[in-house]
């Protein structure tokens, strides 16, 4: 998980974090799922939710947030971002575009995430997907495809 030390170094890179900031943090080396406890290894599947004066909770893809986000409501100031798998950009997970597809994921889910209907489009891992909506993510309505 990030460590105050590195949200800090962070806020001082990009030139200061107003208290209270809600923008996401980018996934450091050591990081760990807070769902699955695995080591993040792959960014374009990362997620995490940030909340004011709390470390981010990282996770390592979409599915291992939708679990947790089943077993743990997430407080009503917090903030949830997915990555877009094309970009790599971090997108607030209510605004973005996800599929479930076959593409191998770190736990299976298949879900990908991205900023909009165009990343998706022209990303060739989402082409055959079917569309899933944040909300079945952020409630944990959508389980791993069979």
């Amino acid at each position: 998980m990030m460590r105050a030390g590195h949200l800090a170094l962070w806020c001082l890179l990009a030139g200061g974090c107003a208290a209270g900031s809600l923008a996401p943090v980018p996934i450091a080396a050591g990081d760990v799922c807070a769902n699955c406890r695995m080591a993040v290894v792959s960014a374009s599947t990362a997620a995490q939710i940030v909340a004011p004066g709390e470390e981010p909770v990282i996770f390592d893809e979409i599915g291992c947030l939708r679990d947790y986000l089943a077993a743990t409501p997430m407080a009503a100031d917090a903030v949830a971002y997915v990555t877009d798998h094309r970009t790599g950009q971090w997108v607030p997970a209510t605004e973005a575009v996800f599929t479930r597809t076959r593409t191998a994921t770190p736990m299976s889910s298949g879900l990908l995430a991205h900023a909009n209907a165009a990343s998706r489009d022209a990303d060739d891992a989402a082409r055959d997907g079917s569309p899933v909506s944040p909300l079945q993510i952020l409630h944990g309505e959508v389980r791993k495809a069979r």
